[in-house]
Formats: structure tokens, C-alpha cells, sequence
């Protein structure tokens, strides 16, 4: 599914045209990117919870060259669904 089926789905089972509801989807994502930035968690109720990891400076090897490589520390958005997600994509 595209963004413009996305927001054309969206827009027909809330009510709202898709103008309104692409401001809506709009405004939505540019808060959820400020809280990551603020180093925040998002939970959205029955979907899940975002937050921001901090992933740790690691060594890597290429196989190919067999070269050993430092991989610097990142910040990593990790998402964790609610177990009723979980156990309906487990069983399906």
C-alpha cells in the first residue's frame, strides 16, 4: 500500500477528505519526529510503542577482504508491537 492509498483508506473510514486527512497523517508524523528527536518514546494504544536506542560502537568484519571495521555508536528507532499484534501476525 502506497501513501496515497494509505491516506485514500484513511480518509474514507474516519469521514474526513483526504485533504484534511493527509494534514492530519502529515502533522502526526512531523510530532512523532520531534519527540524521537527529543529522545522521547511514542505509544499509541492497541499498536505499539516507538522509541529512540541507542546503538553501541561495534567492530564488523567485511568476508570478503576479511577487513576488520569500527562501526561508530547511532541512535536507532526500535518499535515494539503490543502482544496482541504479535500474536495475530504469529498466527497468521
Amino acid at each position: 500500500m502506497n501513501n496515497k492509498e494509505f491516506i485514500a483508506e484513511l480518509a474514507l473510514r474516519a469521514g474526513y477528505t483526504q485533504a484534511d486527512t493527509q494534514k492530519m497523517v502529515t502533522y502526526l508524523v512531523e510530532e512523532m519526529g520531534d519527540r524521537f528527536e527529543n529522545g522521547d518514546c511514542v505509544q499509541i494504544a492497541n499498536f505499539g510503542t516507538f522509541e529512540v536506542k541507542k546503538r553501541l560502537e561495534r567492530i564488523i568484519v567485511n568476508p570478503g577482504t576479511q577487513q576488520r571495521m569500527l562501526v561508530p555508536p547511532k541512535l536507532v528507532l526500535n518499535f515494539k508491537p503490543v502482544a496482541a499484534i504479535k500474536e495475530e501476525l504469529k498466527n497468521t
